[in-house]
């Protein structure tokens, strides 16, 4: 049961040679999120092996260019596909404007609708609700309205351990209410626990993505306890000052919220241009939180699944 994080574009406003601004894909069970949607995204998806008609919701965290000017291309590729299936589009509320424009200009022979999902919360929220996966948006501390996204696994169907279904002839009826978390009273006045005969199966897991933002209070505290976290670097600390003048965070500011917010595993993107060699990155952040990594493009961050199976 996949559930991983590709890293595309990892440059911040001004893409290098070998470097494009901001899109990412997450996985979970099969299905695709397409993470910001800056230039070049939809050929580094196709060089990552990435199908751009499996993209069912995109997720744009702002309006600056960086982090959305890959969209028309996009969107275009999909009518010249020929797709047909409803794409969800969710973004801050300003963006109706530019869907508009390209509607008005650019979508003769679309046979696809396009869901615009405004966002506007000013607390986390669910923006989804899928079978097995839960999505959360919330306010980042940016320059313009901003928005980071948290995707979490259901809590899964509680399992009956199957020495017990054969040692105690447990009846399909006797199971199924086990498995929905109730007790089994049995008409001889027998009581079979819940607590005894049932386990999760596996651990349900977390990912948040969180560019572009300052630090803020309550950040650590709605991505809490999540097993991989994606943060904007886009300087280090000699850059401090800059920093918090554009609203950004440093290498060791990113692996400071990691660290409070109890994150399994750190990511480190959106580099400025300015910085040739990543290493500096690399070493802040493991100075203060030891699980960090450098974002790459076209790299995969696994979460595997901890089966509890016993």
């Amino acid at each position: 049961m996949e559930f991983s994080f590709t890293t595309l574009g990892i440059a911040s406003a001004l893409p290098t040679a070998d470097s494009y601004p901001s899109a990412h894909v997450f996985k979970c069970r099969g299905r695709l999120f397409l993470i910001d949607c800056g230039e070049g995204c939809q050929a580094l998806m196709r060089r990552s092996g990435i199908s751009i008609l499996k993209i069912e919701n995109i997720f744009l965290s702002h309006l600056h260019g960086d982090h959305i000017f890959g969209i028309f291309g996009l969107l275009s590729t999909m009518i010249l596909q020929g797709r047909t299936a409803p794409l969800y589009i969710y973004a801050p509320k300003a963006f109706h404007h530019t869907l508009k424009y390209f509607k008005d200009y650019h979508g003769d022979g679309m046979l696809y609708e396009i869901v615009f999902v405004p966002l506007e919360m000013k607390e986390k929220m669910k923006i989804i609700d899928l079978h097995n996966l839960e999505v959360y948006a919330f306010p980042m501390n940016h320059k313009i309205e901003t928005f980071g996204f948290l995707f979490k696994e259901k809590e899964p169907q509680l399992n009956v351990h199957k020495y017990l279904v054969e040692a105690d002839n447990l009846s399909l009826h006797e199971i199924a209410m086990l498995k929905n978390g109730e007790d089994v009273i049995r008409e001889d006045g027998e009581i079979l626990e819940n607590q005894k005969y049932t386990y999760i199966p596996f651990e349900p897991r977390s990912f948040a993505y969180c560019s572009d933002t300052a630090p803020f209070e309550r950040q650590a505290e709605w991505i809490s306890g999540v097993n991989l976290l994606y943060h904007e670097a886009t300087y280090c600390s000699d850059n401090t000052d800059r920093a918090s003048k554009y609203f950004h965070s440093t290498a060791a500011q990113a692996a400071q919220v990691a660290s409070t917010a109890g994150a399994g595993k750190l990511i480190l993107g959106h580099f400025s241009s300015r910085y040739a060699d990543k290493k500096q990155f690399l070493q802040e952040a493991r100075d203060i939180f030891a699980e960090s990594y450098l974002a790459s493009e076209g790299t995969v961050f696994e979460v595997p699944l901890k089966r509890l199976d016993y």
